[in-house]
């Protein structure tokens, strides 16, 4: 009965992963909706007013938003639902979108795309350092044949051998 239960659970997630996946498109083009060339400065749905923020129209400056917000959430879910073990390099690309949004939100329409590169610089800093670590370690384990772990097992026993050995020599010159 567990398992029914896990499997059932199991295709209830990824049914919703699969319509979010396809409400993307949806929601991407939703912009259209919205009434074009009236003199609206703000736009009001479900208790949220959104202003053209400089864009000139409202429509124009959903457009962007939108543009930032729905390749976000496709790479939170690629990143969340990925088993690979480059999973860690989709940050990059969930980093840029996330800067990318916050400016076309907050900032003046005139600096949209513009100054992430330096902010996506130290997210690259530490993610790619990790993505090419598990690479290596796994290039070495599974290509190369080279077991780490049984490297270090071996040392280990070469180091006791010669301080076992190192031993006997010192008993041996005091006799």
């Amino acid at each position: 009965m567990n398992q029914k239960s896990s499997i059932k659970k199991k295709l209830i997630i990824e049914g919703l992963i699969a319509l979010c996946i396809s409400i993307s498109v949806l929601l991407f083009y939703s912009y259209k909706f919205i009434p074009k060339g009236q003199e609206t400065i703000t736009w009001s749905l479900f208790n949220f007013t959104i202003t053209e923020n400089g864009y000139g129209e409202v429509y124009i400056a959903i457009y962007f938003y939108l543009a930032k917000i729905v390749p976000l959430y496709l790479l939170i879910i690629w990143f969340i639902t990925c088993k690979n073990w480059w999973y860690p390099a989709i940050l990059i690309p969930i980093a840029m979108y996330a800067f990318q949004l916050f400016t076309s939100i907050f900032e003046a329409s005139l600096k949209v795309d513009e100054n992430e590169l330096l902010y996506l610089l130290g997210v690259c800093m530490v993610i790619i350092p990790i993505v090419y670590f598990i690479r290596v370690k796994l290039f070495d384990k599974h290509v190369h044949g080279i077991d780490l772990d049984a490297i270090d097992a071996e040392l280990k026993e070469y180091k006791e051998r010669e301080r076992l050995q190192k031993e006997q020599d010192l008993k041996g010159k005091k006799l």
